[in-house]
């Protein structure tokens, strides 16, 4: 019997080691798919943030039609996307045009309007339908040669994109077409695999007996969308992710495909590891499959389960030690499993915040196109102010960013926003402070403030003047301190001159976005001294801890 123990006792061994073996492969497998679906989302977040910024434009374009009342003229559609330069901004981006709404039999007013608008003749085309409505291209951009045939073509004849025109015209959201082919101009002879986004355009008609007044349907904006070009820029970030991506129209098969990145999936692990999202895109189902590419790397080796089953067999006669180790591979399993949950937790949370953020951003935009509408006199006014309080926007967001969404240098946003305006370094001297942190409402709030600030100082002040430059001077000054324990933050604003500065009859509303961020966004104080010798003002906030 008791030479039957070793025996026995080996067999037991090899036995628990084996076991070992098996948790520390599937531990392995576990984790390499935990790490790869992490992954997986920070692609689909970079495909999601670039599709809400395209959308952000097509919101902004109707935004300007709203104060316009629909009424928008070639040269004006044509200086408002110049001035925002979408064919280096917006990769992907087709072009934005707009499809005046008419019933079948009454094409020939829409014709006058393409005739007026871009100087010659463009029938509408296909000459006949079947539908009930027509929806006929007036304006895009950008347009160039190449697309001057698109303008009179009646989108609402074809199916696909029929489709999304019918829902846009029972509601206000935004409507995703299926997958179509776009190219250069009416004949092609090489597509590109895109979708296309419509908008309903409303128009504020005369008041009836029943309401006070009424709208209609005027057309429908509408965004082109280059799929390739769209989600390579997406993908493209550093650092890149070791995914092979594919994204389809609804349900995976290959007519429904959109898009397919260049980088093929590891064949060893593409059949293994294959993550899938649904998403919805402007009304739109979308499906996107995630495998693993050659790049992508293991969280352990798949040596270590052989490795761990030798080393037990070595241990033939330790089967104490041997259930050690099996209770420590437990834990390990167990440990690993808590903390990789934990980091899918944490993750989903920083996706939500994001997705807040970014439609925070959108309504700030908005707000920002729609008053900057009301207050310009020309589309050139326009769309010169929108554009530098983008700028604006865009540098506090990009201070955020490179700090992570954490805190952000109070005199480095100064110098940034100042810079912007003056459009030149600004010499030692002009700020002067200790250091403090802004969290990020206080940054992109005070990023607008202080863009408004320095734009006031530009055009009514002194600030930056070439005369002053050539004396040495600088008619700008600002400091700040910290006041009540780090509680409060004073900051001053000095413009000094020789002419006299008066508080104008009219508030702007560069005034009302400086008074509407210190006082309701940040619950601060502004004050405003217009001296013989220029102006001060005085600009008091609560620091958060």
């Amino acid at each position: 019997m008791k030479k039957l123990f070793p025996i026995v006792a080996f067999i037991a061994v090899a036995l628990i080691s084996l076991t070992m073996a098996g948790f520390a492969y599937f531990a392995t497998q576990e984790a390499a798919r935990i790490k790869f679906e992490g992954t997986a989302d920070d692609a689909l977040n970079r495909i999601e943030s670039r599709i809400d910024l395209h959308l952000s434009l097509l919101r902004s374009t109707r935004a300007l039609f709203d104060a316009r009342n629909g009424d928008i003229k070639r040269g004006e559609f044509n200086a408002f996307f110049t001035a925002l330069d979408i064919s280096d901004n917006f990769a992907g981006l087709r072009g934005v045009g707009f499809l005046k709404l008419a019933k079948t039999g009454d094409e020939a007013a829409v014709e006058r309007d393409i005739l007026r608008d871009h100087g010659s003749a463009h029938p509408i085309y296909p000459a006949t339908t079947q539908q009930q409505w027509r929806a006929p291209i007036v304006l895009f951009e950008p347009l160039d040669t190449s697309n001057q045939p698109i303008i009179g073509f009646d989108m609402f004849s074809e199916l696909v994109r029929r489709a999304a025109i019918e829902k846009a015209m029972a509601d206000d959201q935004q409507h995703a077409s299926g997958l179509v082919q776009l190219g250069q101009g009416a004949d092609v002879t090489q597509t590109f695999p895109g979708f296309l986004v419509f908008v309903r355009l409303n128009v504020e008609t005369a008041p009836d007996v029943i309401n006070a007044s009424r709208s209609s349907t005027a057309g429908f904006l509408y965004a082109a969308f280059r799929a390739r070009d769209l989600f390579q820029v997406a993908l493209s970030k550093t650092p890149l992710l070791p995914v092979n991506v594919e994204i389809y129209d609804g349900k995976p098969n290959t007519d429904n495909l959109l898009f397919r990145s260049e980088a093929p999936p590891a064949e060893s692990l593409g059949g293994k590891l294959v993550a899938r999202r649904d998403i919805v895109v402007a009304g739109r189902p979308w499906t996107v499959l995630f495998r693993p590419t050659s790049a992508f790397s293991l969280p352990s080796s798949r040596a270590i389960p052989v490795m761990l089953g030798l080393f037990g067999l070595l241990l033939a006669g330790a089967i104490a030690l041997v259930a050690r180790y099996q209770e420590r591979a437990y834990e390990a399993k167990s440990l690993l499993h808590e903390a990789t949950e934990k980091s899918l937790l944490e993750k989903d949370l920083i996706l939500q915040e994001m997705k807040h953020r970014i439609k925070n951003s959108i309504t700030r935009v908005l707000a920002i196109a729609r008053q900057t509408a009301s207050q310009a006199t020309d589309m050139k006014e326009f769309s010169a102010s929108f554009s530098a309080r983008l700028q604006a926007m865009a540098a506090s967001q990009d201070m955020l960013t490179r700090s992570r969404w954490q805190k952000a240098d109070l005199g480095d946003l100064l110098r940034i926003e100042l810079g912007q305006v003056f459009g030149k370094e600004l010499p030692e001297g002009i700020l002067s402070g200790p250091e403090v942190l802004l969290d990020e409402t206080t940054t992109q709030a005070l990023g607008l403030t202080f863009h408004e600030l320095a734009t006031n100082a530009l055009k009514y002040g002194e600030a930056g003047s070439s005369a002053n430059s050539l004396k040495g001077q600088w008619a700008l000054k600002v400091d700040w301190a910290v006041e009540g324990r780090g509680r409060t933050l004073v900051l001053n604003w000095r413009e000094a001159g020789h002419k006299k500065l008066e508080a104008p009859a009219k508030t702007g509303f560069g005034t009302k976005l400086i008074d509407l961020n210190v006082t309701r966004e940040l619950r601060g104080t502004i004050k405003r001294d217009f001296q013989a010798d220029g102006l001060k003002v005085e600009i008091r906030i609560p620091l958060t801890a």
